[in-house]
């Protein structure tokens, strides 16, 4: 299979095998009117599989939204044909309306117009935790 250099715009790599979809469904990328190419399962040496995205555009990312959904992936940005800076993601320390809460008590069941924020209760164990009412946040 062959999949184009692209000579402008971002390649996300080191996606976890299947979670490529999930990545492109909520950056919108279908919405995008240039070139787009979701690998999935490629080969990896260090990753065994591994999914691929390729973006022939400059697009706006939301690092907490991409490090929520998955902190190994590594943003590489193309500029001329060459990767001209590699951004490492990380969990992010919060999340504001990526989660919503399920707690049918909780405040932002009655107040519609409260964002959902959760906040990274243990690193460790990927646990993110409500900001108003404290539940657990469900990992997809």
């Amino acid at each position: 299979m062959i999949i184009g250099q692209i000579t402008e715009g971002i390649v996300l790599d080191h996606i976890t095998a299947g979670k490529g979809m999930q990545v492109y469904k909520i950056l919108g990328l279908d919405e995008l009117d240039c070139t787009v190419a979701l690998i999935k399962n490629a080969d990896s040496a260090k990753m065994g599989k591994k999914d691929i995205i390729k973006i022939a555009k400059k697009i706006e990312l939301d690092f907490d939204v991409l490090g929520y959904i998955d902190p190994g992936i590594t943003v590489n940005i193309i500029e001329d044909g060459k990767k001209a800076k590699r951004e490492k993601l990380r969990l992010p320390e919060r999340v504001v309306d990526v989660i919503k809460c399920k707690n049918p008590r909780c405040i932002t069941s009655t107040e519609q117009e409260l964002t959902h924020e959760f906040y990274l209760a243990d690193a460790e164990k990927k646990i993110y935790r409500c900001l108003y009412c404290e539940s657990m946040a469900k990992n997809d």
